[in-house]
């Protein structure tokens, strides 16, 4: 460690066992708790949540023709980088006491990456040690250097003076030095996302998939299911399948043989968490979880409906804690592709069947959509698009990633699903969030091929095929246009709905096929 960033604490832990990480985040930070099922609860801060505006990526000749630039990839030169990094540096160099980990990314050895974490804070080096792929004892001893090295100084802020700083806090990225720096913010889910970014960019480089998404397995063979989503569609939760296997709930790789996780562990959304509506979940929180921003009452039961610190609630658990998880978490090739969307304007149906071409608009598109409550000024339903149902962590422009999909899906005959688990009976505030239960049928029902040949229509507006008949689904809930009270209001949501659908696409035109283009929603 002496000769890595010439860093010398005065107490060194490296690759500490998570009951040694439990001792020193009690003994070392006030606020730290433990909850009534032996996670441990810890704070981030002024942050609760991804800082997307201040993240930067060395723009460097040997990348820079292969990164979508913009508002994504917001670009920083080299010194400027080692400006950050330096202080970052700086900061670690004066603590009495650091934090190690070495782990792996990527469950394929053929593909996976050495991470090194260096970090101020136990509750980062636990987090960490639950979200990648732990090594053996052996396989520690001759880890050596590392692939990519994550130095997290997120408690010292960036220098506000540094050009091209558009705060206090900065998340830069270094693709040509393998390098990640953190400054200004404690929420640990910057590192996660650090490793995929890096991910995102390496795997399409080599011809293969890097996805944000869920995946799962039959139990009897090894044909998988996969699942996109942003936050708060279900993937997690849906992905959580006791009659499958779990492969993993956010980042996967799609290869020549098939897929693989990239993490070792899970970070699902803790906010309304109960044991009736999501077991799986609810039981990985014990002993060696990690719980963030969540309250506790005296008992130390945790508050999952509280949001007073953060709507963002969320546990990190390695993915062992989850019954099924299937270790290693690799599997064969995906029959079905699943698109999940939380419509809150209640006109998308609960499923539907896309073409080839529907299947790479709506992947470009990445659309959800956020309701009132959820962020400061929001009164009415909000469409997100976030292209590949993941945008903050792509690198390269989504029709790179869109061309891999399609060549994935027409190599192994796939076939590819729209679900909808927002609204039903109205938007939001009218009509009623679809039950979990429908939800789980509907994917239940992809996975055995029960939809095959069922009855179904073409949307009207989305050119989509609703999907008519789905048992465990009421009728009505499945077709929108019959579950309005008013069909003029539907008629009306909707054809709003396609033209943001259409107006968000046209950034994506010249970059796609003509076909692809028509795949949308029908213009008028």
């Amino acid at each position: 460690m002496n000769t890595l960033y010439k860093l010398n604490p005065s107490k060194l832990y490296k690759n500490a066992s998570p009951a040694e990480l439990y001792k020193l985040a009690i003994l070392t930070e006030d606020s730290t708790e433990l909850s009534d099922k032996g996670a441990l609860i810890a704070y981030s801060g002024d942050k609760t949540g991804r800082s997307p505006k201040d993240k930067r990526v060395v723009k460097s000749p040997e990348s820079e023709d292969d990164i979508w630039w913009g508002d994504v990839n917001i670009p920083m030169d080299a010194a400027q980088f080692e400006i950050n990094k330096e202080r970052a540096l700086d900061y670690l160099g004066i603590q009495d006491t650091l934090y190690v980990l070495d782990a792996f990314a990527g469950w394929d050895p053929q593909h996976r990456m050495k991470i090194r974490v260096i970090c101020s804070r136990p509750y980062h080096a636990l987090f960490m040690h639950n979200m990648l792929i732990r090594p053996t004892a052996e396989e520690l001893e001759s880890f050596g250097d590392p692939d990519f090295t994550i130095l997290n100084a997120g408690k010292f802020p960036a220098n506000g003076h540094t050009e091209g700083m558009s705060s206090k806090t900065s998340i830069d990225l270094n693709i040509e030095a393998r390098e990640m720096v953190i400054l200004g913010t404690e929420y640990a889910g910057e590192m996660k996302k650090g490793v995929f970014t890096m991910m995102n960019y390496l795997m399409p480089k080599v011809g293969n998939l890097s996805m944000h998404c869920g995946a799962t397995a039959a139990k009897e063979t090894e044909d998988s299911m996969v699942l996109f989503g942003l936050s708060g569609t279900g993937k997690t939760t849906l992905s959580a399948d006791p009659n499958r296997r779990l492969i993993g709930d956010d980042e996967h790789v799609w290869t020549d043989e098939g897929i693989f996780n990239i993490e070792g562990g899970c970070y699902a959304k803790a906010i309304d968490l109960s044991e009736e509506s999501e077991p799986e979940i609810f039981h990985a929180l014990h002993f060696g979880a990690v719980l963030e921003n969540v309250t506790i009452d005296e008992a130390h039961h945790v508050k999952f409906e509280d949001t007073s610190i953060t709507q963002n609630t969320r546990g990190a658990y390695p993915i062992e804690f989850i019954s099924n998880a299937k270790i290693p978490c690799v599997a064969g090739q995906p029959t079905d592709v699943v698109f999940l969307t939380c419509d809150a304007f209640g006109v998308l149906p609960p499923v539907s069947k896309l073409t080839s071409e529907q299947a790479a608009y709506h992947f470009i598109s990445g659309y959800t959509a956020k309701v009132a409550g959820t962020e400061e000024g929001v009164v009415e339903p909000s469409a997100t698009f976030s292209a590949c149902f993941g945008a903050p962590f792509m690198v390269w422009h989504p029709g790179k990633y869109a061309e891999l999909l399609s060549e994935r899906i027409a190599q192994n005959n796939v076939n590819v699903w729209l679900v909808n688990t927002g609204w039903t009976g109205g938007k939001y505030g009218v009509g009623s969030r679809i039950k979990l239960k429908y939800s789980r049928a509907i994917i239940s029902a992809i996975a055995e091929g029960t939809l095959k040949g069922v009855k179904s229509q073409t949307d009207p507006f989305f050119g989509i095929e609703t999907i008519l008949e789905c048992e465990g689904v009421p009728s009505e809930v499945l077709d929108p246009s019959t579950s309005w009270e008013e069909s003029t209001d539907y008629e009306k949501t909707a054809s709003y709905l396609a033209g943001l659908f259409t107006e968000n696409f046209k950034q994506f035109e010249s970059g796609v096929a003509p076909e692809i283009l028509k795949a949308g929603p029908a213009q008028d």
